[in-house]
């Protein structure tokens, strides 16, 4: 882990365990785009800010693997969403903080990662989420171990919503400006096409 990172250790989950609905049913971490998988993409910028790299998926686990210190997957092989991806990352994470990203934003750098852990670190035990352009963002957090268990009960009476279910959690909002394309949900392949 480098020296700048070291202000907040953290493990990082990366979502990848979605049906891929906008993609045509094709696992989206591994949808390739500018020559290597969006998986890649990701992994690159997180990497080097952590010795904890966990990725949800839910198959193909043997091409994610190469790119993850541990995999995790959803309890049931339903695609439940990616709150479940979030617990499951969160009772495999040998880190106190979390940094939850998604597996379809190839354009996110170093410099916005490391506002959201340095951010994150100023929040103490209260999670963080960017919110862009007012609206929330629950796949950009930063979450400490110690709210799995508000999630799991969350979880328990039917909440499927990473963003209502964090919500509850006191959350703290990192804003950034609705036009900052590093966070461009890049979800379907029409979207890949269009970008520069």
């Amino acid at each position: 882990m480098t020296a700048s990172a070291a202000l907040l250790p953290c493990s990082i989950l990366i979502l990848a365990g979605g049906r891929g609905q906008r993609m045509g049913g094709r696992d989206k971490g591994l949808v390739e785009w500018r020559g290597k998988p969006l998986i890649e993409h990701i992994h690159d910028v997180a990497r080097p800010l952590t010795d904890d790299l966990i990725i949800s998926c839910n198959r193909n686990a043997e091409r994610y693997t190469r790119y993850a210190d541990h995999l995790v997957s959803d309890p049931q092989d339903d695609f439940p969403g990616p709150l479940a991806g979030i617990i499951a990352g969160l009772r495999q994470a040998r880190h106190a903080h979390v940094l939850i990203l998604p597996c379809d934003a190839p354009l996110i750098d170093r410099s916005l990662l490391m506002d959201m852990l340095r951010r994150a670190a100023e929040c103490g035990e209260k999670p963080l989420m960017l919110r862009q352009g007012g609206q929330w963002e629950p796949l950009f957090s930063v979450v400490p171990k110690t709210s799995l268990g508000l999630l799991e009960e969350a979880w328990a009476v039917g909440e499927r919503s990473p963003r209502r279910a964090l919500l509850e959690c006191d959350i703290q909002a990192l804003d950034y400006p609705g036009n900052d394309r590093r966070l461009a949900n890049l979800n379907s392949q029409e979207l890949l096409n269009g970008i520069s």
